[in-house]
Formats: structure tokens, sequence, C-alpha cells
């Protein structure tokens, strides 16, 4: 049985209990609370660069990988075999049609022509006393003074020898036509390469050079390329349907573009003058040729370039800059940022690349505000502080 005492002592430690348990919450308050101060504050919102969405009409252009070619270029052939006398020509230089280029040691075949000249010259001798024969002849058989055989022998031996005569002129011929080509001339104006064979050399069979040089006309300038079987729909598609609705205008205004390898524009537009009858199917692609004037001469075959050509006008298209486009795993994304400045993580389809420009096919609408700059450091929902890029050059500088 507990006194009055033991009653006051045990108020009094419940006390100091209840103290201590108020002072040990107060100091546990106090090193949660960094005694007294204030909680941090939150990280600066993030100026992100915007780019905003607005529809314009653009050409959709196919690039070919072509290469340059003479609109004509003929192989300057040694026709007959012997030793390369002279070379009458400037390499890589303009030539006229008709021009000296080579000649070649004429003394054989000068002398098959003398041997051929007088071939012939037996073969009219014998046709002459075959003529004559046959008229002496022809007379006494009708009166009987000879026999039928005889006649018959003189009529032979007349044909005989105008036959003689007739491939003793072909002879002739044949050997001045080989002579003739000891003198090798330009068959076209152009312009003529380095040669295959020098003077002195044999020419004419192989191993020796055959093929002794090139004559190319550069203007107009040809290029063949190849496009594959969804762009050369496409593009004969659009051809097409110029055709139908300007069928006076030149195909020249239809114009293809040259773009050369450093990247310069061939101020002249070409067109299309050749192609293949039907797709390869085992590259899968359609070869064709087009021919682009080139009055000064400043393309040469054997370049490699590009070719070109619009497919497609659309009209009303979402332009984007590529660097806004995210991919992962196929997906194609971009940060979309709302009037309350929140980012939205938004999947959308891609189309054609034009420049450094991507076409939206879907997952965006006209005036609409993408982040193109920072995307890696956004989160669907976070707040931003949308920036032109512009500015955001202008505060990056010292």
């Amino acid at each position: 049985m507990m006194t009055e005492g033991s009653n006051s002592y045990c108020n009094a430690g419940r006390g100091i209990l209840r103290q201590s348990v108020l002072a040990g919450g107060c100091l546990l308050v106090m090193l949660l609370t960094g005694c007294g101060e204030t909680a941090p504050p939150a990280p600066p919102v993030l100026d992100i660069p915007v780019f905003t969405v607005n529809p314009e009409d653009v050409d959709i252009t196919i690039k070919m990988v072509g290469q340059t070619r003479g609109s004509v270029d003929i192989p300057i052939r040694a026709r007959v075999e012997g030793f390369l006398e002279t070379l009458e020509f400037e390499e890589g230089r303009e030539v006229s049609k008709d021009q000296l280029l080579y000649t070649i040691d004429p003394r054989p075949f000068e002398a098959k022509v003398v041997e051929a000249q007088g071939h012939l010259a037996e073969s009219r001798t014998m046709l002459t006393k075959a003529k004559s024969d046959l008229a002496r002849i022809r007379p006494l058989a009708e009166m009987k003074a000879v026999s039928q055989q005889d006649l018959d022998s003189a009529v032979a031996e007349y044909e005989a020898a105008k036959g003689a005569v007739q491939a003793s002129e072909a002879q002739l011929d044949q050997a001045e036509i080989e002579l003739s080509y000891t003198r090798i001339q330009a068959p076209i104006d152009g312009r003529i390469g380095i040669s295959a064979a020098k003077v002195g050399e044999f020419v004419g069979k192989e191993p020796n050079p055959v093929v002794l040089n090139y004559v190319s006309q550069a203007d107009p300038i040809r290029v063949r390329f190849s496009v594959n079987e969804r762009f050369f729909l496409q593009w004969a598609r659009r051809f097409a349907e110029l055709s139908r609705q300007s069928p006076q205008q030149p195909e020249e205004d239809r114009g293809l573009e040259l773009v050369l390898a450093d990247g310069y524009v061939h101020p002249h537009p070409g067109h299309v003058i050749a192609y293949d009858a039907a797709v390869n199917p085992t590259t899968g692609t359609f070869t064709l040729e087009a021919d682009f004037p080139n009055p000064d001469g400043s393309v040469v075959a054997g370049l490699f370039a590009r070719v070109l050509a619009v497919a497609e006008t659309r009209q009303d298209a979402l332009l984007v800059p590529q660097r806004a486009v995210s991919e992962l795993q196929g997906n194609y994304r971009v940060f979309v940022v709302k009037s309350d400045n929140t980012v939205e993580l938004r999947d959308v389809v891609p189309g054609p690349r034009i420049d450094n420009l991507w076409l939206i096919e879907e997952g965006l609408q006209p005036g609409e505000t993408i982040a193109v700059e920072g995307i890696l450091r956004l989160q669907d929902g976070m707040t931003v502080n949308p920036v032109t890029p512009e500015a955001a050059a202008t505060q990056e500088q010292p």
C-alpha cells in the first residue's frame, strides 16, 4: 500500500520523464530541421531552346549518285597492225572532225596496193584475150568451122576472166582501204585524252594497244546514274503529272540538278535522254542517263556527282530540326513544350529528310513548340523556361 510520500515521489518522477521526452523531441526536431534553418531552394528551371512548328510547302528531292561521261565517247582504234610513226595532236586538247591524229608505218600497205594493182592489170589482160578469142570463135561456130565445145570453152574463159577482174578490183580496193587506215583521223569534234601508245610502239594487235585514245564531246555532259525502284516510281509519277499539266514545257525546265563532288551546283539544269528498259532484278535499281549543258567545258568525263530530282511537292508540311528528334529502339520522339511550360514526351512518325530538317508525318500539330537542345536532360512533365536558340546562344557567350 503506497503512502502519500510514495505518491509524491512517483509524480515527481513522471514529471522528470515527461520533460526528458519533450527535450529529446525538441532535439530531434532541431536536428531534422537543421537547428531551425529553412529548407534548401528548389533547383533552377532549365532554359531550353525551342522551335515552333509552322506548316510550309516543300519539295521532296531524290538524290542519286552518278558518273559523268561525254555525250559522245568514241574510241580511236588502230584498225591495222604496224609501228606508230607520229602523233599529230596535243593530248587533252580539243580536236576537229577529220583532223589527223596518228600515222602508222604505211610501207607494208603501200606494197599490198602495188601488188593488187599488178593482179588487176594481169586480170584485165586475160579478159582482153578471152574477149578476143570469143569474138573470133563465135562466127566460126556459126559456120560450123569449129565445134560447139570450142565455143563453150571460149565463153567460159571470157566469163572467168571477167570474174578475175572483179576479184582483182576488190583486192585493190581492200589494199587501198587498209592503206588509208594508216592515217587515223578524228571522227568528231571533241576533246582527246592521253594516248595509250607512243611513237615507235607496235599497235593494232593484242597485247599491244588497239584502242589508242578517246575523243569525247563534253557539251552537253552526260551523267549515268541509278535509282532504286521506289524512288524511280515517285519520280516517274511526278514527271508524268508535269507532262499532263504542261505538255509544251521543255524537258529542261522539269529539271535535274547536278552537284559535283566539291558541293558546287552546276548552273545548267539537265533532262533525261535515255534509260533502261527494265529494273535490274539483281540490284533492284533503274539506270538512267541525263544531259546537262556544259558550254564552258568545266565538267569533264569521269567525275562522280550527285543528280537531284524533285519527286513531289508536299503541301503544308511540318519540318523540325533533326537534332530535336530522338530515337530509341525504332521509336522516334520529341519533347513538346506546352503552354504552361511543361514538357510532354510524344511519339512521332518521321518522313523524308530535307537538308538538316526532318519532315514529320504524324504526331505534331501546326503551331506547337518543341525542344531542340538539351533533350537528354528533359523528363516528361518537367517545367522548363523556353527560349529561342538565338537567346540561348547569347546567354552562352562570355
